[in-house]
């Protein structure tokens, strides 16, 4: 089932591309990147080419200029693909990293750099979590010191995916001590091998294995002042306002990893038997899944819908907000029922369902966790 009634011809021939690609070159090969640690740079430029980086980007630079359903669909497809490492990466540069670049960037800036980033040739990765500052951007501690035609920065930060690979970084400092928090953070544009600028170490996860995810570090790094995204002070206002995408897109994603859960246990428990006969048989196993899959397809309406009022210009905060806690609390609650439905063999590395239920865990807490979100819905009811 899709969500015709919000999406149009063309987003439906998006998801049958994308559907595509997910059976013939991720799930067949996905397992070796997870060992790798990291999606192979030649996939990122197949799907540079065939237009999954630049769905939401203007023509002129390689783009199709869909909207926030098209990016849904990719989420909810990249999702479906049991390898949410896979996913993650890709719509971190797509819509959480290369989106500040756009959004903020010169002309010049533009120019230089996002046809790279939608063709797949330069893969980003969005630079704010710190060890103290996660949800709560204001409490970023990196600072950048305007030192003449450029900034210093010093810092560093912590769980940033795509770090280890990635070309360009759109970094959060602080760029004034004094004054509201809110208007002391500036965003940059770092290159890969700035002097001053390294990756500090590449970090181990309980999931996700093939999204690589690292610590970076600022010492006494010299930015151009060029290389300022928008304007000074006002980073702060643009990390927020695409969090609202962002959240959009991990809500799609992790309907499509509940979705994919759900095909999977359903196809194994009608052909494993038990005590003589299948596990379908057994009431309680198929009124529970009955259920999960109902609350899975109207998680899914309330994300398409909320995509469909952001295509059209509406103010959806508090909508996103209500994704991103149920949705990530919902793809959990399905891959711990899931994974119980498989028995012994859901707990082997061997299963699909073992590694989707370690992937899911990241979901109510990435991009916001689930009492943060819970207390922005409370503000607007």
């Amino acid at each position: 089932m899709t969500g015709t009634l919000f999406l149009s011809d063309e987003h439906e021939m998006l998801r049958d591309q994308v559907r595509r690609f997910v059976e013939e070159r991720i799930k067949p090969e996905a397992a070796a990147w997870e060992e790798a640690g990291m999606v192979p740079r030649e996939v990122l430029r197949e799907m540079g080419a065939l237009g999954f980086f630049g769905i939401r980007y203007p023509e002129e630079y390689g783009g199709s200029e869909m909207d926030a359903r098209a990016t849904v669909v990719l989420a909810e497809e990249l999702g479906r693909s049991t390898f949410s490492g896979v996913a993650i990466t890709a719509l971190v540069h797509t819509d959480m990293a290369s989106v500040h670049l756009f959004s903020a960037g010169s002309e010049a800036q533009r120019a230089a750099h996002m046809p790279g980033v939608i063709a797949g040739e330069k893969i980003c990765a969005v630079a704010v979590t710190e060890p103290d500052a996660g949800s709560d951007v204001k409490g970023i501690r990196t600072t950048a010191r305007r030192d003449g035609d450029a900034y210093v920065l010093n810092g560093a930060k912590m769980f940033i995916t795509n770090g280890v690979h990635a070309d360009l970084y759109c970094v959060a400092a602080k760029t004034a001590t004094d004054g509201p928090p809110s208007q002391s953070v500036t965003m940059f544009l770092l290159e890969k091998g700035t002097p001053g600028f390294t990756v500090s170490r590449a970090l181990k996860k309980h999931g996700w294995l093939c999204s690589d995810t690292a610590e970076l570090a600022f010492r006494d790094c010299r930015v151009p002042a060029e290389n300022v995204l928008g304007e000074e002070g006002q980073g702060f206002y643009a990390i927020m306002r695409n969090f609202q995408n962002e959240r959009l897109v991990i809500g799609a994603m992790a309907m499509g990893e509940a979705q994919a859960a759900l095909d999977l246990t359903l196809d194994y428990v009608k052909t494993r038997k038990a005590f003589g006969a299948p596990l379908w048989e057994k009431q309680a196993i198929r009124q529970r899944l009955a259920m999960l899959a109902a609350r899975v397809a109207s998680a899914r309406q309330f994300v398409y819908a909320t995509a469909a009022r952001d295509a059209a210009g509406e103010e959806v905060v508090r909508e996103v907000s209500m994704i991103k806690a149920l949705c990530g609390e919902l793809v959990n609650e399905v891959m711990y029922d899931c994974l119980q439905f498989h028995g012994g063999m859901g707990y082997m590395r061997e299963s699909a369902i073992e590694r989707m239920a370690r992937d899911a865990r990241v979901q109510a807490i990435g991009g916001g966790a689930t009492e943060v979100m819970l207390e922005e819905v409370a503000k607007r009811l």
